[in-house]
């Protein structure tokens, strides 16, 4: 993949917004966002397509947006992934040497032995990143290549997701007339826009809240090490706070805004919320609530979502190798008391992140919602060689032609 004409453009496509940034990369190497656009997102649930026409426009909308105010047009986009439940295993490959230095078919072969154990016909791949190298039991080796040593390892961090949502997503985007340069699972991405270089090194875990999908990134030792994603999101607040207030969608999402919050406080009961009733006129029947029944509707949903994220660092062992570093990002972080019952829940330091390192970046669109197309911009500029810059590419697998290991055997051949 490369910067085209010096532009990267990103389309973040979610449950609640579909958000496209463009990118003028500067002669220091920095990348400036010079086109915005973003629409509510419409045929997406969960996480996935459930209605490619509705998702055709939100996309359409969205991309003329941002390319009305670049003053450009765009052929090809970074695209997040979400759907089809992302999960990532990671896998230790060793070979022997045979007293020769290290070279590239070496690595070739270590990598062919790594994907022999992760194909499957109902998972396609979407990251295989090299996270460490070892020869002869030495951890820590950045680049092999040219050492002496009798067994070449490496720790490979696979992620796949179920082929069918990954393919209805690719199909959309190119009923839209754009091409996909790469994929990249929105835990990654917004690790990559929100945590600095000192959490990364030492353990952190970003958990980046959306509106349909909670999703989880583990970095340790400067890499990714576990993601994880988890079908609960912002909509489903909204959608308890409807029912229990029998309000209309519309009103609990304004609600949830302007008066919810994830921790009670005293002066809840004194505070008296008018909710108008669903399918009344707009000056019909309403009902009047305090807001601590409102709190009563939110919390619940929140800590389950913050516990299931526990259960699953556990279940996996990042509990513990994460270190106490959370970072939350995501529209729905954004809600009063989050932070707070995040901190409560995971016993763990808990920051609200947003992008960071970009410019150009207005502040309406700076905030934690925008974390994960932000994060696509930088995965473009870090995993990307361009001409002038001749950066090496990490191994990740983007594009929906062929199949996933023809395209990684491809990478390959041109990378190393």
């Amino acid at each position: 993949m490369a910067v085209r004409n010096g532009l990267i453009a990103a389309l973040d496509v979610g449950t609640a917004k579909v958000c496209c940034f463009i990118a003028r990369v500067q002669d220091d190497g920095t990348p400036r966002i010079v086109g915005i656009g973003h629409q509510l997102a419409r045929g997406m649930r969960n996480g996935a397509v459930v209605d490619m026409e509705e998702l055709e426009t939100s996309i359409r909308a969205s991309v003329d947006a941002a390319e009305d105010m670049a003053g450009e047009r765009v052929r090809a986009v970074v695209v997040n992934i979400s759907g089809g439940l992302p999960g990532s295993a990671n896998v230790k490959v060793e070979v022997a040497m045979n007293g020769h230095p290290v070279n590239e078919a070496d690595i070739r072969r270590m990598l062919d032995h790594g994907r022999a154990h992760h194909e499957s016909p109902d998972r396609e791949l979407i990251h295989a990143i090299p996270v460490d190298y070892t020869i002869d039991g030495n951890e820590g080796i950045k680049d092999p290549r040219g050492m002496f040593g009798d067994r070449l390892g490496v720790a490979i961090h696979v992620i796949s997701a179920a082929v069918g949502p990954v393919r209805n997503l690719a199909t959309v985007v190119n009923r839209c007339h754009l091409d996909i340069e790469a994929r990249v699972v929105s835990p990654y991405a917004a690790g990559l826009a929100c945590l600095v270089d000192d959490e990364k090194e030492l353990g952190v875990t970003c958990i980046d809240m959306g509106g349909g999908t909670t999703s989880i990134a583990v970095f340790l030792a400067g890499q990714l090490i576990h993601t994880d994603v988890i079908p609960i999101g912002g909509a489903h607040v909204t959608s308890d706070i409807a029912r229990g207030l029998s309000t209309p969608v519309a009103q609990a999402e304004r609600m949830k805004t302007l008066y919810g919050s994830a921790i009670p406080t005293p002066s809840d009961d004194r505070e008296i919320l008018k909710v108008p009733l669903v399918g009344e006129d707009e000056d019909g029947a309403s009902n009047q609530v305090p807001r601590s029944m409102l709190i009563q509707i939110i919390q619940p949903r929140l800590e389950e979502t913050f516990e299931l994220v526990r259960t699953r660092l556990e279940q996996g062992g990042f509990d513990k190798m994460a270190g106490r570093r959370v970072v939350l990002t995501g529209g729905a972080s954004q809600m009063q008391g989050a932070r707070d019952l995040a901190g409560l829940v995971l016993d763990k330091q808990v920051r609200l992140g947003r992008p960071v390192g970009l410019q150009g970046l207005p502040e309406a669109t700076g905030g934690p919602a925008f974390s994960g197309c932000a994060g696509l911009i930088r995965y473009a500029l870090v995993h990307s060689p361009t001409p002038s810059r001749g950066r090496r590419a990490a191994i990740s697998v983007g594009g929906d032609g062929g199949s996933a290991w023809g395209r990684l055997g491809g990478w390959l051949k041109r990378n190393f």
